[in-house]
């Protein structure tokens, strides 16, 4: 018999969802509770509506039973919104919404994409190759309104580098992706009952933590958050650093070139406007260096990234010395909380791109707290790869539970 969860299942090895990896001052207290902007969306464009057969036809193959997943059709738009940059200032960005073809009242889901090379994967781009083409539109067809941003960076920011792995650029520009989706929805008349639910692999599993952190502490009652699903994101950020630093990693330039992109992140949007080489020996500094000034981060550094630091660099992490640079670091941490609405975190045990540690400090570091919601879903033997497919039915279990 044919059931969602194993169409679901069909779901990785027709799309591959989420394929590409991520790496990786927590405040103590929270900001303070800010009103909500009256309105935020200031620009929507129709990018294409979709009949239960016109998706249907997606999936031949090996995917064909995909088919049995298509309850409506759906309706894809493009967003542009106000939000607010790393520096302060205002900016516009955007994203995709996917809105189901039903007049029945229909919950929000907002999914934050994992990490992308290039603006092609943008979800307000919507390629085949995107989250939200794929596993957004299939959602989006069970009766989930989809609310995608694509982050700072990408779609209308694109000019801009990416916040990559920043816990308030991506929390701040999803929330305002909602926010917009929910002008949006307003503007249209669609029938939205309030309910809120997010989610994300990988960096998205990071943003949508932030996300949930975010709305927690510093929203109010402004929305209905009903659960929240994360999955192999690098939330103990200090840990995680210092395992990268001080271990063994695997060596693949794949993942080496996302460790390094998230340490020159933090280097520029911390104004530590450190030379390369104050972090990497040669000959690795002058090959990242070249790239940066190409603006690629095309690197292929195929040794355990331990190898490629300098010792200075190391000792001031080991010492504790470097305080500015740990600082930056600590400043993304959002594993030690106390979350409310109901989570669960995933993560591969044999997870060699963002290491398991990350999801089990995390749960040990809640649950000390008191969190009484919060579930940590151990995958056996998987890996950032190989863990998605568990993820993405346990989501869909986990959420079609609360519904």
């Amino acid at each position: 018999m044919v059931t969602p969860k194993s169409i679901l299942s069909l779901l990785l090895i027709s799309s591959m969802l989420f394929l590409v990896p991520t790496s990786c001052k927590q405040s103590n207290g929270s900001d303070p509770i800010t009103p909500a902007p009256a309105r935020v969306l200031t620009k929507s464009t129709l990018l294409g509506t979709f009949t239960p057969e016109q998706l249907r036809s997606r999936y031949t193959g090996s995917s064909q039973l995909l088919q049995a997943f298509i309850k409506f059709g759906v309706s894809v738009y493009r967003l542009e919104y106000t939000t607010t940059n790393t520096d302060g200032k205002s900016i516009t960005a955007s994203g995709a919404v996917v809105v189901p073809t039903t007049t029945n009242a229909t919950p929000m889901l907002s999914l934050q994409h994992g990490t992308i090379i290039g603006d092609s994967e943008a979800p307000s781009n919507f390629s085949s190759s995107s989250e939200v083409y794929t596993f957004g539109t299939l959602f989006a067809s069970q009766g989930y309104v989809i609310s995608a941003p694509d982050y700072i960076g990408y779609g209308a920011s694109k000019d801009i580098l990416h916040t990559y792995e920043h816990r308030k650029g991506l929390a701040t520009a999803s929330l305002d992706m909602i926010r917009a989706t929910r002008d949006f929805l307003s503007d249209k008349s669609i029938n939205w009952n309030k309910r809120l639910f997010i989610a994300g692999y990988s960096e998205g599993g990071y943003a949508t933590l932030a996300l949930q952190k975010k709305i927690e502490e510093e929203t109010g009652s402004e929305f209905n958050l009903v659960a929240s699903s994360c999955g192999a994101g690098a939330y103990d950020k200090p840990a995680f650093m210092k395992q990268i630093i001080n271990g063994t990693t695997s060596g693949v330039a794949s993942i080496n070139r996302l460790y390094v992109w998230v340490l020159l992140t933090y280097d520029r949007l911390y104004g530590l406007n450190r030379p390369v080489s104050y972090y990497f020996k040669e000959p690795y500094a002058t090959q990242i260096a070249t790239q940066v000034a190409a603006n690629s981060l095309d690197i292929n550094i195929n040794v355990s990234l331990n190898q490629t630091f300098t010792d200075t660099f190391k000792k001031g992490v080991i010492d504790g010395t470097d305080n500015a640079f740990l600082a930056a670091v600590q400043d993304n941490d959002i594993h030690d909380w106390k979350p409310k609405t109901p989570l669960r975190l995933y993560h591969g045990d044999a997870d060699d791109t963002v290491f398991f540690l990350n999801s089990q400090n995390a749960y040990d570091a809640m649950k000390k707290q008191g969190a009484a919601n919060v579930q940590l879903i151990t995958i056996p033997g998987g890996n950032h790869a190989s863990s998605i497919l568990p993820y993405i039915s346990g989501t869909y279990d986990f959420f079609s539970s609360i519904q």
